[in-house]
């Protein structure tokens, strides 16, 4: 199966904020931001292990950051309420 890029809702707590602005760094180039600490972008696995491996890098264990995958099929599931337009032009809100 070819590694195509799948909805990916990025979701953190960190409490310093120099922690929070370096984090915020990697993902804003990559994802949409939809709330204040909640990402979303269309990432294939490769991209994803990358990311995550730079993240990791800057997080502490009282931190928390969650990556979920969100399937296709639950996409016609998803309400969409406002927000900003992901890179490839879809529009998601995940509620």
């Amino acid at each position: 199966m070819a590694d195509r890029p799948q909805l990916r809702l990025i979701v953190y707590d960190i409490a310093s904020d120099r922690r929070r602005r370096k984090v915020v760094a990697l993902l804003e180039p990559r994802a949409a931001r939809v709330q204040e600490s909640v990402f979303e972008a269309r990432l294939s696995q490769a991209q994803l292990t990358r990311l995550r491996v730079k993240l990791e890098a800057v997080i502490a264990p009282e931190d928390s950051l969650r990556i979920y995958t969100v399937p296709d099929a639950a996409l016609r599931r998803c309400h969409i309420q406002g927000g900003p337009m992901l890179a490839d032009g879809a529009r998601f809100w995940l509620i």
